[in-house]
């Protein structure tokens, strides 16, 4: 039941890339704050509690085969956006690059044979499509908007209107 060295090392990289991700997030969404659009701002922290649940989910797995889980080093989020647009295009190239990562991690676990990470990753490799997908649509639509602001006020309170939950009272799902 327990992974291999070299399988946990990858998996730890996948938690700390997690937690990237919720920094990612978190940065979008105070540059949202700056520009008044608290309903994006919203969406964006959801997000980034979202990003936090999926680094627990990959803790439990490791903990639960009695592997060890790591978080490795988090650099401050680089990220420099000036528009409503550029802001999800941040967003989207960073849900890219998770999608390759839990490829990647995927195919290694296919490599080394461990079918006990399959439904795990089997359920990450659905839920990075929708995300992808969501965010691309958002793009799209900026891109529809073109900085019109009536247009981003009425983006900003679509937005708002996601359910809220948090990392705290979603944790046990």
């Amino acid at each position: 039941m327990k992974m291999s060295a070299a399988l946990e090392e990858k998996f730890n990289a996948q938690i700390t890339l997690e937690f990237e991700s919720s920094m990612v997030y978190r940065q979008l969404a105070i540059e949202m704050e700056d520009q008044d659009l608290p309903g994006i701002a919203a969406w964006l922290r959801h997000q980034a509690d979202e990003e936090v649940m999926h680094a627990n989910k990959f803790i439990d797995h490791l903990s639960a085969r009695d592997n060890h889980p790591l978080i490795g080093a988090i650099a401050a989020p680089k990220v420099s956006v000036t528009t409503v647009l550029d802001v999800f295009e941040a967003a989207f190239a960073h849900e890219q690059k998770v999608s390759e990562a839990i490829r990647e991690l995927y195919k290694a676990t296919e490599q080394e044979g461990d079918l006990d990470s399959r439904p795990l990753l089997l359920w990450f490799l659905a839920e990075q499509v929708e995300e992808e997908s969501t965010v691309d649509e958002l793009v799209n639509r900026l891109k529809l908007i073109n900085n019109d602001g009536p247009g981003l006020l009425r983006l900003d309170e679509d937005l708002a209107q996601r359910p809220t939950t948090t990392t705290e009272n979603t944790a046990a799902k």
